[in-house]
């Protein structure tokens, strides 16, 4: 069966990639760059709501205890990469092209510390066949965590979604489950906590309901319950307790399932590439439809599209000034609110810093530049934070403004093109670090890794609008470390002035930078707005030309031209039926409890 599915999958990918390129060479490109990605290890990404025992679950599964940290006030918009090796860990900082090695793993996965992504290297059996991505919560009061999550996704081979049993699944969860979904096929559900809430099966049904009701793929999906405290405590229980602890605990079934999973992981790739294309069979079939419905010659469809014409280039006309004041406005609010927050942080380390020399001596002096050095860096890193999030409120204000809901569903597949064109023309700016995108898509907006980035390498999302944006790399200069020798040793008030010279210059290029990325997010907003208008005008041109086409026909023109496109039309149906009879075949990848009550 296995040899026969690889076969199918086979099949199905180079089938639907030879349309699609032939049909839209650039979706066929993007694919294709998909296709060819090298599945060095599998990874599996653990993604969920806040506080339902994601780490605990890691530390169950690796069987080291602590390893994740759990901590119920998580702050931090990093994900944790748990792959094999020697015991260590190294933290990627934005705008930070080199890891930096970690001692104490708790303040960096809890916010304290700003990070991108941390690296945990441990020999732990599960890690030889996998590697484990253990993401920020999916819901909560942060959303810029489903985000994160979301970027992680992109290079997950399965998803491994968590759950507990102390209530039904919440809308974010469904929310975040749909779009994590048309990215990867298969989806392991995990019900964490069964020894804490003895309803848990309760819950596990209606949580099967809930899928059914609003992801119909997972409805008859199995579920693996667990309890990471029981797989805990069979650690350190005398020998003769620990097999029903771990019996009790389940844990041993979702890491057999991992590990079947993994074994698995070039048929699950080949059918995360069909998942990706199906989104794009749809798009072509819709398109194929349209030209069915001109080659009709429906003088009442004509006028619609005429009138939809008007409209737009009528809205182009009377309402392009007002865009581009509102973009012009947003940006300018946004920058003078986050220049605001940056005088009164650099306030506040200056007040901090000044306390310390006024009471400090000997290595509390001694040590000020290293500790200057610290502040700025981790300020550096919170703007980046605060400026991914500020730009994702004002592009999609004012996208919200320019577009109702159906037209940027339709456009911003499009807008990629502009924005992708301009991050890789413009030059980068000295001490950019790794560059990054934020996606926007039609129903929300998710930040994104590019080049050096969390993933290291482009990612671009599916139907998403990506805007250019970069961590900010920021420390005390070298400069600083001289003045520091020559002005000060021990002298306090040559201290104070010292601090106060460099902490005006950090503020002065903190604020610049602030200035080049807003003008940068302006420029590309307002070229990709404008281009994705042009194009709707030309498709729509397209379109009443291929209508008046028809018009102009005999009868047997026209049914010429309506036998083409439904040919097209057949055979875009045929290539989406072929990728859903195929996926419905995949799922049987997706390994089950081998407890047949769980199933």
């Amino acid at each position: 069966m296995t040899a026969d599915l690889t076969r199918a999958l086979d099949t199905a990918v180079r089938d639907t990639l030879a349309y699609v390129k032939k049909t839209d060479p650039d979706a066929g490109a993007d694919l294709a760059e998909l296709h060819r990605r090298q599945l060095v290890r599998p990874s599996v990404v653990i993604v969920g709501e806040t506080k339902r025992g994601k780490s605990s679950l890691v530390n169950a599964l690796l069987g080291v205890p602590g390893l994740s940290p759990v901590d119920a006030a998580v702050a931090t918009a990093a994900y944790l990469q748990f792959v094999p090796g020697e015991p260590a860990a190294r933290a990627w900082l934005p705008g930070a092209a080199d890891p930096i090695d970690v001692d104490d793993l708790r303040p960096w996965a809890t916010g304290e510390q700003r990070a991108r992504r941390i690296e945990v290297s441990h020999p732990a059996p599960l890690l030889r066949y996998l590697s484990l991505l253990d993401t920020p919560g999916v819901g909560g009061l942060d959303p810029a965590h489903a985000t994160v999550a979301l970027a992680a996704v992109d290079r997950a081979t399965a998803l491994l979604f968590v759950a507990d049993a102390s209530a039904p699944l919440s809308k974010p969860e469904l929310d975040f489950l749909v779009a994590a979904s048309e990215r990867v096929d298969a989806v392991v559900f995990a019900l964490t906590k069964i020894d804490a809430y003895p309803g848990w099966r309760r819950i596990a049904d209606d949580n099967r309901n809930l899928l059914q009701a609003h992801a119909p793929r997972f409805g008859a999906a199995p579920w693996f319950p667990v309890s990471s405290a029981l797989a805990e405590l069979a650690l350190d229980a005398p020998a003769g307790e620990q097999a029903a602890l771990v019996d009790a605990s389940k844990i041993a079934d979702l890491q057999h399932a991992l590990v079947d999973l993994a074994g698995r992981g070039h048929q699950l790739q080949l059918a995360n590439v069909l998942r990706a294309a199906r989104g794009d069979l749809q798009r072509l079939a819709a398109a194929a439809t349209a030209r069915v419905q001109a080659a009709e010659a429906d003088p009442a469809r004509n006028a619609a599209v005429r009138a939809e014409r008007s409209a737009v280039a009528a809205r182009k006309r009377t309402e392009a000034r007002q865009w581009t004041l509102l973009l012009s406005t947003e940006t300018q609010r946004a920058r003078v609110e986050t220049t605001g927050h940056l005088r009164t942080r650099i306030a506040t380390l200056q007040q901090q810093f000044s306390e310390r020399i006024d009471t400090g001596r000997g290595e509390t002096l001694t040590g000020l530049p290293d500790a200057v050095d610290a502040a700025l860096q981790a300020l550096a890193a919170q703007m980046s934070v605060e400026l991914e999030a500020t730009f994702r409120q004002v592009a999609e204000k004012v996208l919200a403004e320019v577009f109702d809901e159906q037209e940027r569903a339709g456009m911003l597949g499009r807008l990629n093109a502009t924005l992708r064109h301009a991050l890789s023309a413009a030059p980068p700016r000295d001490g950019s670090g790794e560059n990054a995108l934020i996606a926007l898509s039609a129903g929300g907006i998710a930040f994104m890794a590019g080049r050096g980035a969390i993933l290291g390498a482009s990612v671009f999302a599916a139907g998403g609008l990506l805007i250019p944006v970069a961590g900010i790399g920021l420390g005390l200069a070298a400069g600083g470390y001289v003045l520091w020798r020559r002005r000060v040793q021990t002298d306090r008030q040559q201290a104070r002035i010292w601090l106060r010279d460099v902490l005006g210059e950090a503020r002065a290029a903190l604020a610049d930078e602030v200035v080049n990325r807003f003008t940068d997010l302006q420029y590309a907003l307002s070229v990709a707005v404008d281009d994705a208008v042009e194009r709707r005008l030309r498709d729509l041109d397209a379109h009443i030309a291929e209508i008046d086409a028809a018009a102009a026909e005999d009868a047997a023109g026209r049914a010429e031209l309506r036998a083409r496109a439904q040919a097209e039309l057949a055979v875009a149906q045929q290539r989406l039926k072929q990728v859903d009879d195929v996926l419905i075949r995949a799922r049987a990848l997706t390994p089950v409890p081998h407890d047949e009550e769980f199933q």
